[in-house]
């Protein structure tokens, strides 16, 4: 007897194995989830989750939203819609993913109304088969809270692991209440009270959907100042081409033109190291004795990163690791309050060295709480570049706390007033803002929005003049924008008619827009 039933089960175990059906193929997933929320409207954003085996060489996702609610502005996708249904596709830059790779994009909507009907490349967003996978990830580890403001806090925490080795998100929870959906390690809470404690928590997600264990809540404490740039600041900072023959003195320069303070351009990227210009290395302190007399006399400097001509560090450096050890350098070696990073060019659509910089920036903030950051960058009068805020967001998604973005206000090619088109510049970046910091009051927005015009005749030959730049400080002073500055001081002192690079070519009195600008108290 015994051999036949070992005979029956060899058979029945063999009838299992021919009629089970192969195990499904984990496939690719698209994760939705609200970043922000505010009365009438939300941002929202879709992680997409390559789960599977193969590469997945381009994704569409499609959805319906219902009526009333719509989307507008929108990143990291293209977009189509047909009434209420809205289809995106990657861009050049994110339709590759590796086995185990995730992207994002987002958008703002008007309306509270969220996705339905989701599919990813006409499959549902939800994917295949996860194995069965129901084992969270890791508890988040090392958070912190810090680059306190009047109004915001930066949640940062390391990463954690997941079986199927990738973490879909996290989810950060202020106070104990709802959680607020993240795709990077960092948070920054805005529109909270001045000299306030908050305690975050955070934990992880991952795309089948597990949820890890909360993190143990850290507590924070906002500044006292009113607002994302308290008080003392600088508000008036031109730029100084520290590359010209001979070398400017910014002390000269302050002392004939009532200028405090300075925006000295530019450090960039010769290989992986920091230059001033490629030629000095900031390590050996060049030009710190011009920054020690500005501040004895009253006043500061900003070092600009980058610029129109010069590599970014960050296109040349491979990590964020790398990339922020040349940062610090300079920080470290300056004693610097103030930082600029001026992005123009291939450098806004450069993906890669846009999140190196972003992530290294943060990092910058954890070394230096008190560090000022500005983002320098270019705009037409309807306003920032779809590449220009992307810049914007992947800083504020990394968790970096903007000062201000600056926007040059020159070289449109069109023939509009320049004088005008400044200041619809600045109104219409204000607006952009908004939409990108829901939760910060009109004033604080104000507060982070610079001007950058370029003095006298611009590359296109277009001119902005002395009335043009009394109207921007009249605009600015009623607005209380973060900063003006303009390009460029040398210019300005030279008032000359020649080669663009050294004179205006307009009709002016040495100085005579820095004495204009040096009225803008902020």
């Amino acid at each position: 007897m015994r051999r036949p039933l070992a005979l029956i089960a060899m058979f029945i175990g063999a009838l299992v194995l021919v009629l089970a059906p192969p195990a499904a193929a984990a496939t690719p997933t698209a994760a939705f989830s609200k970043t922000s929320a505010w009365d009438g409207g939300y941002q929202g954003a879709y992680v997409i989750t390559n789960s599977g085996s193969t590469t997945l060489s381009g994704w569409t996702v499609e959805f319906d939203l219902p009526s009333g609610t719509t989307v507008g502005s929108y990143w990291d996708a293209l977009l189509t819609h047909s009434g209420s249904h809205y289809t995106f596709k990657n861009r050049e830059y994110n339709g590759s993913l590796a086995p185990g790779a995730t992207t994002s994009f987002g958008w703002v909507s008007s309306g509270t109304g969220t996705p339905t009907n989701c599919t990813l490349n006409g499959a549902s967003c939800a994917g295949g088969s996860h194995g069965g996978d129901t084992t969270p990830p890791s508890v988040p580890s090392g958070v912190t809270v810090g680059s306190a403001t009047g109004s915001s806090l930066t949640v940062r925490w390391s990463a954690s692991t997941d079986d199927s080795g990738t973490v879909a998100g996290y989810e950060v929870s202020r106070d104990g209440g709802a959680p607020v959906a993240v795709t990077g390690t960092s948070y920054t809470a805005t529109g909270l009270q001045a000299s306030t404690s908050y305690s975050f928590r955070v934990r992880a997600k991952d795309a089948a959907g597990n949820t890890s264990a909360y993190s143990t809540a850290v507590g924070g404490t906002t500044s006292s100042g009113g607002g994302s740039q308290p008080g003392g600041g600088v508000r008036t900072a031109p730029y100084v081409d520290m590359g010209a023959w001979p070398t400017p003195s910014m002390p000269e320069m302050a002392s004939a033109s009532g200028i405090k303070s300075y925006t000295m351009a530019f450090v960039t990227a010769s290989g992986c190291k920091a230059m001033w210009f490629n030629a000095y290395d900031p390590r050996d302190g060049w030009a710190k004795d011009q920054i020690d007399a500005i501040r004895a006399g009253g006043g500061d400097v900003k070092v600009s990163f980058g610029g129109a001509t010069g590599i970014e560090l960050a296109q040349a450096c491979g990590s964020a690791d790398a990339l922020f050890t040349e940062y610090n350098a300079v920080v470290t070696a300056y004693d610097l309050k103030y930082v600029d990073f001026d992005i123009e060019g291939a450098a806004t659509a450069d993906p890669a060295s846009v999140t190196r910089r972003s992530q290294a920036l943060a990092r910058l903030q954890q070394a230096h709480p008190e560090l000022r950051v500005s983002l320098t960058l270019p705009v037409l009068p309807e306003g920032l570049t779809t590449d220009g805020l992307n810049v914007v967001k992947s800083a504020r998604d990394a968790g970096v706390d903007l000062d201000v973005v600056n926007v040059m206000a020159m070289d449109y090619y069109r023939s509009v007033d320049y004088g005008d088109a400044a200041v619809q510049a600045a109104q219409s970046t204000f607006t952009q803002l908004k939409s990108l910091y829901p939760s910060r009051t009109d004033a604080q927005v104000w507060a982070m929005v610079g001007v950058t015009p370029m003095l006298g005749q611009n590359d296109d030959g277009h001119l902005y003049d002395q009335a043009d730049a009394r109207q921007l400080v009249a605009f600015a002073q009623g607005k209380h924008l973060g900063e003006l500055a303009f390009w460029e001081s040398t210019r300005d002192r030279n008032a000359c008619t020649g080669a663009l690079y050294m004179c205006t070519n307009i009709p002016q009195a040495p100085y005579e827009f820095a004495k204009i600008f040096a009225a803008y108290t902020g």
